[in-house]
């Protein structure tokens, strides 16, 4: 485990609790940090990630957005499976070096999209068919962390994730508008895609909101389905036919998996990986999209 600040950490915990896995140690450039870490999970405390080569099948990466190249490039280069945190790198030129680095190698390369396997978000598979309108708002007040990067690296991407997930085809227009608030880069941002074929998504991204929302609502011509992804629950609309002349009725249903817990099946989902040498839900090359999108909003921006 690569960078144990706060999500880090986490990751530590979900890798010395799974079957099968071993964590073998972490590294931090706090060295009392990583030992702090370390003596909760049984670990060796390293300062310096070189010292972990010939060690370890796979490594996790949770560093500032700026670093995610430089180590994953080298990990990979040395034959190491590797978890990086969204987004997979800082530009798009340097997220397809990594794509291409883990082909040539013949390594496994996923990128830490969490909501994919938020279970309110895999719950929608076959419900979600053409959906024509998406709208989001992800919002939370503001913390240092995050801001070596602007909201929509931040923040924005995990939307741009999943909403890819669900459309087919290439994004025709983008407009956006952004502010920096209390950071030197855009703190709060907007931005409306139109796909091919018509599709239109509406994204929202804050970090110096009042209140924390992350939901997602999809519009289809049969449904409109709301999904709260920090809730973990859905909500399902459905129009029922008319009877007997009469007007149409809608079908309202609700789920819940508030007992989930995504990081662990993520990481579950990378060591399984790891083993089997299959292909990743979030590898590199989907991740990929997700931050040409992203660079395509903030090329947006720039212009605007």
């Amino acid at each position: 485990m690569i960078g144990v600040g706060y999500l880090g950490t986490f990751h530590a915990e979900k890798y010395a609790g799974l079957d099968g896995v071993r964590l073998v140690g972490v590294v931090d450039v706090n060295p009392a940090r990583a030992r702090e870490v370390a003596r909760r999970f049984h670990a060796a405390a390293w300062a310096d990630y070189r010292e972990l080569l010939g060690q370890v099948d796979c490594v996790s990466l949770a560093v500032p957005t700026p670093l995610h190249f430089g180590l994953a490039a080298a990990l990979l280069e040395q034959g190491i499976d590797v978890l990086v945190e969204k987004p997979i790198a800082e530009t798009a030129a340097q997220g397809k070096r990594l794509v291409a680095l883990a082909a040539e190698h013949g390594r496994i390369l996923q990128v830490g999209h969490l909501e994919r396997f938020n279970p309110a978000i895999r719950s929608l598979d076959g419900i979600l068919t053409r959906p024509r309108f998406i709208e989001c708002h992800r919002l939370t007040s503001f913390v240092e962390r995050g801001t070596d990067v602007d909201v929509i690296l931040d923040l924005m991407i995990h939307d741009l994730d999943v909403i890819l997930s669900f459309v087919d085809g290439p994004i025709e227009r983008v407009e956006a508008v952004g502010v920096p608030v209390l950071s030197e880069t855009v703190d709060i941002a907007n931005a409306r895609l139109r796909f091919a074929g018509g599709v239109i998504a509406n994204i929202t991204a804050s970090r110096v909101a009042l209140k924390r929302e992350r939901k997602i609502r999809f519009f289809q011509a049969d449904a409109y389905v709301s999904v709260d992804y920090g809730e973990k629950s859905v909500r399902i609309c459905r129009r029922l036919p008319a009877a007997d002349g009469g007007l149409a009725s809608i079908d309202v249903s609700e789920h819940s998996f508030a007992d989930a817990d995504p990081l662990y099946d993520e990481i579950a989902a990378f060591v399984s990986a790891v083993r089997t040498r299959a292909r990743p839900l979030v590898d590199g090359m989907t991740a990929l999209r997700a931050l040409e999108v992203a660079e395509r909003i903030r090329s947006s921006l720039e212009s605007a």
